[in-house]
């Protein structure tokens, strides 16, 4: 038999209810950042960050966190085009000075390579950043 004025301790939940994230523990920036490569949310780590191939969902399916304040802009861009760029670049150097490829040769292998590099890498550099943006805001 249990008083009025003592609550029975609830059992632990095994998933944290929405409105209870601010209670946790602060997730670190690597954490989030880890997070976010995988393209899942920085927060939970468990629902989708996008909804397409580029488009972002409007919120966390598993801990509702809107995703609308965080804005990546052109900074996954630029952070593909710099990973991409110190591959070919390097690359297309290295054949030129042992193979002395035709112009077309050159173009016919690096100009692939560039698209598919962008293409497979930007999805994956954008939730990066959308996920050390969330973290950053944490701070405030």
């Amino acid at each position: 038999m249990t008083s009025p004025l003592i609550e029975p301790t609830p059992e632990p939940a095994l998933s944290v209810p929405a409105g209870r994230w601010s209670h946790m523990a602060p997730i670190s920036f690597g954490t989030a950042l880890k997070r976010g490569l995988r393209r899942r949310c920085p927060r939970c780590g468990q629902g989708s960050l996008f909804k397409g191939y580029l488009s972002m969902a409007d919120h966390c399916s598993n801990c509702e966190l809107a995703f609308e304040p965080y804005r990546s802009d052109d900074v996954p861009a630029y952070f593909t085009i710099l990973i991409v760029g110190h591959i070919v670049v390097p690359g297309l150097l290295a054949m030129e000075k042992t193979m002395h490829p035709a112009e077309w040769v050159q173009l016919a292998v690096w100009l692939p390579v560039t698209l598919f590099g962008t293409l497979a890498l930007l999805p994956f550099i954008k939730g990066a950043v959308i996920g050390a943006i969330w973290r950053s805001k944490q701070d405030k």
